[in-house]
């Protein structure tokens, strides 16, 4: 048994332990706050340094992805070719589509600070025979499938003027900011693209985009270009334009984009205009509905020609590994100006520059409105590293000619009906 005055002598000598520890405690925390806040300039400015490093750090990515996939068309055309497609183009044939490597620091501007980033996007596979651009590796591997690319190197810069948002200036080799659809697949529901996407808009340009975040609703785009699809060399000595206007609405649940790119694109001619233009709408209706809409006008003042078409999608995302999705529509060619299939593979790069030794077999469709419909899912299994991710899109897809005409299989049908399958993986 212990005696009452051990347990009083006990509880008072915790007691004193106790508060000389919290004194303790409280005395370190009190020297620490004092050394952070009597650093000197020079230390501040160190630690300053430091913490801009690691931000720096943190922004500089660098991704990569692989895409292969195959279209297998029933009617086995002798050409090998599904009319009227580029990035699918090779009938019952499988596709390494794209290799990508892409290093990119991007802008995160501060309130009132300049900031600067960059992007260079390198690509080997079958989809770079339709992306080049004049002058640069535009004749590599010309005679083979598969071609490297460069298909992004610019410089971004954010000047803090006009506006809260400023404004953001890209210089060099970049993509068009026109349509639904993106040479990048991670940004696509399908694996075909449309018409609009093909022949309807260019792929990428180079020259000068400035961006001006006017409100938080709008932003305001305009540039010079060298043309459609240039870069180190043009077809001609015009310069063009590129710009549009973007709106973001209703906290981002619609967004609209609307945008142009006029100036002369024929090889040798400097007087006549072509006029690319798209809306682009996309409206997420509930969390796991969403519509976009593309709307599509081109003019060559050359040759007289029109096109014009409309593409509506509708997603739907039935859980986190799977969606749906169907594609419409009707694009009309009125001279047989812009439709083409190249039979050759260094052929859209003859074309672009004008070069006469165009194959023989490359073939346009002629005039026609074409109609096509695409039912498609997105499919995101569980995988394990280093993949990030894989998305694996069937789809069904069915063509036709709606004025009577015959472009597809061998130019001998009014029909073409496809079944594709790609994988995408994501590193």
């Amino acid at each position: 048994m212990v005696h009452p005055w051990l347990k009083k002598d006990f509880a008072r000598l915790l007691c004193v332990r106790f508060t000389r520890f919290v004194a303790a405690l409280l005395i370190s925390v009190a020297a620490s706050e004092v050394v952070g806040q009597t650093l000197t300039p020079s230390e501040e400015e160190v630690q300053d340094k430091v913490i801009q490093q690691e931000e720096a750090k943190s922004r500089l990515a660098i991704s990569s992805w692989v895409q292969s996939g195959i279209t297998a068309n029933p009617d086995s055309p002798r050409d090998n070719q599904n009319f009227g497609r580029f990035f699918d183009d090779r009938a019952n044939e499988p596709l390494l589509n794209q290799v990508v490597l892409n290093f990119e620091r991007a802008l995160v501007p501060k309130p009132g600070e300049f900031d600067w980033g960059f992007k260079l996007q390198v690509m080997y596979g079958s989809d770079a025979r339709f992306i080049h651009s004049l002058g640069l590796l535009d004749h590599a591997g010309s005679s083979s499938l598969l071609q490297p690319d460069i298909v992004e190197a610019y410089l971004n810069l954010h000047f803090p003027i006009l506006s809260e948002g400023g404004v953001d200036v890209k210089l060099g080799k970049f993509v068009t900011m026109e349509g639904a659809e993106t040479i990048d697949p991670r940004t696509n529901f399908f694996y075909s693209h449309t018409y609009i996407f093909n022949f309807g808009i260019p792929l990428n340009h180079t020259g000068a985009l400035a961006t001006w975040h006017a409100t938080s609703h709008v932003n305001l785009v305009a540039g010079l270009t060298r043309g459609v699809n240039t870069s180190i060399k043009d077809n001609n000595d015009s310069l063009a334009f590129h710009g549009g206007i973007g709106l973001d609405l209703n906290e981002s649940k619609l967004v609209i984009s609307a945008a142009t790119h006029i100036g002369p694109e024929t090889a040798h001619d400097d007087h006549n205009p072509r006029y690319l233009s798209t809306i682009t709408t996309t409206w997420k209706i509930t969390d796991k509905l969403t519509s976009i809409t593309d709307l599509n006008y081109a003019r060559d003042a050359g040759a007289d020609a029109d096109a014009y078409g409309v593409a509506q999608y509708f997603t739907y995302t039935v859980n986190s590994w799977l969606a749906v999705g169907v594609r419409g529509e009707v694009f009309r060619d009125d001279k047989g100006f812009y439709v083409v299939s190249f039979a050759n593979y260094h052929d859209p790069m003859r074309l672009l520059a004008g070069e006469p030794s165009i194959d023989p077999r490359t073939v346009g469709g002629g005039n026609t409105t074409y109609g096509a419909i695409t039912l498609g899912l997105n499919i995101k299994p569980p995988v394990p590293k280093p993949a990030a991710s894989v998305t694996i899109r069937p789809e069904l897809r069915f063509d036709r000619a709606l004025n009577g005409s015959h472009p597809f299989n061998d130019s001998s049908d009014r029909n073409q009906f496809t079944g594709a399958l790609d994988v995408i993986v994501v590193f």
